[in-house]
């Protein structure tokens, strides 16, 4: 079995973060592993806490999973401070990490602030050019390319300036404009639109970090990149389309919708004391 490794902050209600990263390798049958870097205390309403994790813990979570399982694909997500995302550039580097995928997680879906401002340099200078694919949304990639994007045509310009920092390649999501949710994709040379189809629902907490994770899996299975990126969005809408409505504020996209609907065929009509 192929395996991925997620490095990024918890969730307590399960729908982003690590939880929502090891989800979506199960359900596209990778192996996945974790080396967790910040504790967040939250749910579908708000993130109520943040603790970092000692940045000698991050370095050997990922040591320990580097020398005796190994890792096929990488999902960088929450990094949080300068020196965590030094010290996982270090690591990364050290192994010689491939099929890296960094979802530059810089703000809650809530508004709390999950990238210190310090560290949004750190994560330009010692990762992205360590990075296959950076997977920024619109707010993420106006701070990164330094300017607004009001339409596509402004993607284009964004995914340029973004590329030049470092990463092979760069998917801006475009699901923060108006209209269907089309992600651009450019790796130097040529662009490439995914488009999408808006699902009309709030529960979209963790999507950002299930796209990413989806395509860490695909590439981690062999996939080239476009085609990762193209099954992964695939995979997103499927998993927003069937959301769970749980909490009172942003649910989950269901990681697991494809096996719910195997499990629901199997088990119809029969006596569940029989099973």
């Amino acid at each position: 079995m192929k395996t991925a490794l997620t490095i990024a902050g918890s969730d307590s209600g399960g729908g982003a973060g690590i939880q929502a990263d090891l989800k979506t390798f199960s359900a596209l049958g990778v192996f996945g592993m974790s080396a967790i870097t910040a504790i967040t205390a939250q749910n579908t309403l708000e993130v109520r806490s943040v603790q970092l994790i000692d940045v000698d813990i991050v370095k050997d979570q990922i040591a320990a999973v580097f020398e005796d399982i190994g890792v096929d694909a990488v999902k960088i997500g929450m990094l949080a401070s300068p020196a965590i995302i030094q010290s996982v550039a270090e690591e990364l580097e050290k192994y010689g990490a491939d099929h890296i995928v960094l979802d530059p997680v810089m703000v809650s879906k809530g508004g709390h602030r999950l990238l210190e401002e310090t560290a949004i340099h750190a994560l330009k200078t010692d990762l992205f050019p360590l990075a296959s694919l950076v997977t920024p949304n619109i707010p993420e990639a106006q701070v990164l390319a330094n300017m607004k994007i009001n339409n596509e045509p402004d993607m284009y310009e964004a995914c340029r300036i973004i590329r030049k920092l470092g990463p092979k390649a760069v998917l801006i999501k475009g699901g923060h404009l108006d209209g269907d949710p089309n992600d651009l994709f450019y790796d130097g040379e040529s662009f490439q639109l995914f488009k999408g189809q808006r699902v009309e629902t709030k529960n979209v907490h963790g999507t950002g970090c299930t796209l990413s994770s989806a395509i860490a899996a695909n590439l981690a299975k062999g996939k080239e990149m476009q085609t990762a990126i193209d099954e992964a969005k695939i995979y997103i809408t499927e998993a927003i389309a069937n959301s769970l409505e749980i909490g009172n504020g942003h649910g989950p996209a269901h990681h697991f919708f494809d096996l719910y609907k195997g499990a629901g065929d199997r088990h119809a009509g029969k006596d569940r004391t029989t099973i």
